[in-house]
């Protein structure tokens, strides 16, 4: 995009103000994202837990010099800004891309569907790339924001745009296909995913082919069928060809399948230009569905079917996340595959940017996949380096060889991977924060297994993104104005404290609660700046915590004396504080008599009451509902009292289970906790963390024959039996061995056999075909930790936080 304000405020029918002469080059709605002040359009968008329009102030400072808006600020504040004013931002920008759309003279690809369209959408530039220039949508936009967002990306040297587009409910997908326009749709296929805003399936495949209503032609799966008809049936009002595919007889491409092993798929491909045979890789049924997508849009789109195949044999997994890990010499390993390009590069940057912002940052990088001038894109690579305050610069590729003049003084260069392993010192890599980032044909899982710090495979995964998913979940069940404080106590319930401190305060969270100081301190050490509540603070831990700007739960008498006194005596005005009131779990807190003597002091100068809280003693039980809701009474009343000496404050006092059933009493600020997880009644939940293992061992085991100590079981049968390197030390609880505890292995549960021991687990895998270093969930997705906590008769939090400290911690973000 090169258009002046002035041009964006006529085509958007806005108003002008300020400054309106500067080129806009690129779109931002995230002021944390924004590294190239200079041609940066700020959108500040509203919604229900924030505004944009915060931020001006700070990115004014910055260098921004662009805004659109829905509410003026005052202008004279910026005078050296221009404001571009608009009914709604949302609407604005969705406005702004309908019109760069319009200019764009390249053939437009649309993809939806329930479940592919991120794969489908990357293989399909896989098979075209780098024949045509194609420009596709950054990982998964594919929203009424993100759609916009990837249209003002496309520049007119682009032969192909493909966008993915998905909704959530009716009404969505007109507005996504007014901007997009597409010529050439595909629609993956229809499953339950985000079905719970629409009455049935039909009406969520009708809702999603509006999508295609400009399209010359539609490719689908022709053997997909909806309530027993082919879908075919339900596309009776398309104008263009439909062009469907199916590994049977039905369809215009008919891919026969004659036989499956591990060296791959082998078949013919009958199409109206002939008959071909083809073989692609051993793909699983999903990614079958995903890459004949993608094939069949190839030759659609004017690729001839044997070279279209060839493409699709040579077609590269798609990684949908980033590993954050534990690296060598103290650093933070950041492992992404995911698009060997400018754009992909870009995104891994902006997550790097998000991470600990006390280290310094590397970069290793493999030639890009990338078409054009080779010094025009290695001079973006360089400069988006720069923007983004990388320090160290390590590429790897025959290509960047030739390219070391676009880079900075210091940086590094090798032909390969194995010269890189050779030759790089591992101290280069202390406390640093690495990005390592380069397309599989580079090999650069070497480079990441070197850079790991070694642990045993027991691993804890856990994915940041579907905790940032669970998040809104609960925030959508608040009113607006309802704060959330995050608990991160005993190290966010086992998954780690600062990675996911990080992830809540991009997300915006108000607060953050950690149990004691320590915990507290090293959240101030990792760059988190919000609010820390420090529940257990005891009157010995009062200097380090105003030190490092963390707020006390006061919750006995003695405690609120001891911090006025030390306000006093360091001359603090108006130092935040949280009081804690015992309402019925007799745990601590100060209790209705107490407040005689508590309310003079709360009123002193040096404090500020942020916040009165109490627990309730049973949110989870309906059995003790009417308990509950006395607490709740009891909690009110006194917090009136508190009030009328005191003037307002934020009231909390309920967590996970009772943010879900007591609505009521959402006060001010509710604490989330154990739901980030995954953990409560909405079935929109998901689960974030995943304890994982691999296969040491397999053997087979004859009959009668005792397992493990104290031949506490034996085979009852000629057995094969898996052994695990996980135990009871790593938080394999006891109570789950004994056949009492399941594991998922290869699509299905399977029991443990004999005990528990200290650092392995033995299962009954009888039956099954599997190998040595096969990966094993513990819990997760397949198996929620719910289900091990109801056999160990025990909660999730046990669980969580039993999980000790020698399982290596892997954060995922998609």
């Amino acid at each position: 995009m090169n258009w002046s304000l002035e041009h964006i405020g006529q085509v958007l029918g806005g108003r002008s103000f300020g400054d309106t002469t500067r080129l806009v080059k690129r779109i931002a709605v995230d002021s944390r994202s924004i590294v190239a002040e200079e041609g940066s359009l700020f959108v500040a968008l509203k919604g229900p837990n924030h505004d944009g329009h915060r931020f001006i102030p700070e990115l004014y400072d910055r260098g921004v010099r662009a805004f659109l808006v829905s509410d003026l600020p005052d202008t004279g504040a910026f005078p050296e800004a221009g404001f571009c004013l608009v009914e709604d931002g949302l609407f604005g920008l969705q406005r702004l891309a309908s019109a760069w759309r319009e200019l764009y003279t390249g053939r437009v690809t649309a993809i939806t569907g329930s479940n592919g369209k991120t794969i489908v959408k990357e293989w399909i530039y896989q098979c075209m790339h780098p024949r045509f220039r194609v420009h596709r949508s950054p990982q998964s936009y594919n929203s009424q924001l993100g759609v916009p967002l990837s249209v003002c990306m496309a520049g007119s040297h682009h032969e192909f745009a493909i966008y993915e587009a998905g909704i959530s409910q009716p009404g969505e997908m007109e507005r996504l296909a007014a901007i997009i326009r597409p010529e050439i749709g595909v629609f993956t296929n229809l499953g339950t995913a985000h079905g719970e805003n629409f009455r049935s399936d039909e009406q969520k495949l009708r809702e999603k082919l509006k999508l295609f209503s400009t399209c010359e032609r539609l490719i689908y799966r022709a053997d997909q069928e909806l309530e027993g008809r082919p879908l075919s049936d339900f596309m009776e009002a398309f104008p263009g060809m439909l062009v469907g595919w199916s590994t049977g007889q039905s369809g215009t491409y008919r891919y026969r399948i004659n036989s499956r092993s591990a060296k791959g798929i082998e078949g013919e491909l009958h199409c109206p230009t002939g008959c071909f045979p083809f073989h692609l890789p051993d793909w699983d049924s999903a990614s079958l569905e995903n890459g004949l997508h993608a094939l069949t849009f190839a030759i659609e789109a004017g690729m001839k079917p044997g070279e279209a195949l060839e493409r699709a044999r040579q077609l590269e997994p798609v990684s949908m996340r980033l590993e954050i890990l534990e690296g060598i010499r103290n650093s933070l390993l950041i492992n992404d595959s995911y698009n060997a390009d400018v754009a992909g590069l870009d995104a891994a940057l902006d997550l790097m940017q998000r991470q600990d912002p006390q280290r310094k940052k590397t970069v290793i990088l493999s030639d890009l996949i990338q078409s054009g001038d080779p010094s025009r894109v290695y001079r973006s690579v360089a400069r988006l380096l720069r923007q983004y305050a990388v320090e160290q610069f390590i590429g790897i590729g025959k290509v960047l060889l030739t390219q070391q003049d676009c880079f900075d003084e210091g940086s590094l260069f090798f032909h390969d991977v194995r010269e890189f392993l050779n030759r790089a010192d591992p101290e280069l890599f202390r406390n640093r924060l690495i990005l390592v980032k380069g397309s599989r044909r580079f090999r650069f899982e070497k480079i990441s297994r070197e850079l790991q710090e070694k642990s045993h495979q027991t691993r804890l995964e856990v994915n940041l993104s579907i905790m940032a998913h669970n998040l809104g979940v609960f925030r959508r069940k608040l009113a607006e104005g309802v704060e959330v404080m995050a608990m991160v106590k005993a190290l966010s319930y086992g998954s780690g404290v600062e990675e996911v401190a990080h992830m809540l305060a991009y997300h915006k969270v108000d607060a953050l609660a950690v149990a004691f100081a320590d915990e507290g301190i090293a959240l101030r050490h990792a760059g988190i700046h919000l609010p820390i509540m420090v529940m257990n603070a005891g009157s010995d831990d009062y200097e380090g915590m105003i030190d490092f700007g963390l707020e006390p739960e006061l919750y006995s008498l003695n405690g609120l004396r001891a911090f006025v006194q030390l306000c006093r005596y360091r001359d603090l005005s108006g130092y935040p504080v949280h009081l804690k009131l015992d309402t019925g779990m007799h745990r601590l807190g100060l209790q209705a008599e107490d407040l005689e003597a508590a309310l003079p002091l709360l009123k002193a100068p040096g404090l500020e009451l942020r916040s009165v809280f109490s627990h309730l003693v049973a949110s989870d039980s309906p059995q003790h509902d009417d308990f509950s809701r006395r607490q709740i009474a009891e909690f009110s009343s006194l917090c009136s009292q508190i009030a009328d000496h005191c003037g307002p404050f934020k009231r909390h006092i309920l967590n996970t289970a009772g943010i879900e059933r007591f609505p009521e009493a959402h006060f001010e600020m509710v604490r989330l906790g154990i739901g980030l997880h995954g953990v409560g009644l909405d079935r929109h939940l998901q689960a974030a963390s995943s304890f994982k293992t691999r296969i040491s061992q397999i053997r087979q085991v004859r009959k009668g024959a005792s397992i493990g100590y104290g031949r506490a079981q034996f085979a009852e049968k000629d057995s094969l039996v898996a052994t695990l390197p996980v135990g009871y030390a790593d938080g394999m609880d006891r109570r789950l061995g004994r056949g009492r505890g399941r594991v998922w292995i290869a699509g299905k549960l399977l029991p443990t056999i004999g005990d528990i021991c200290m650092d392995m687990t033995m299962i009954d895998v009888s039956g099954l075909s599997l190998q040595e270093g096969d990966e094993v969930e513990i819990f997760g997705s397949h198996q929620h930790i719910a289900e091990l906590a109801r056999v160990c008769e025990t909660i999730p939090y046990e669980i969580l936080t039993g999980l000790s400290g020698r399982v290596k911690r892997v954060y995922l973000q998609e």
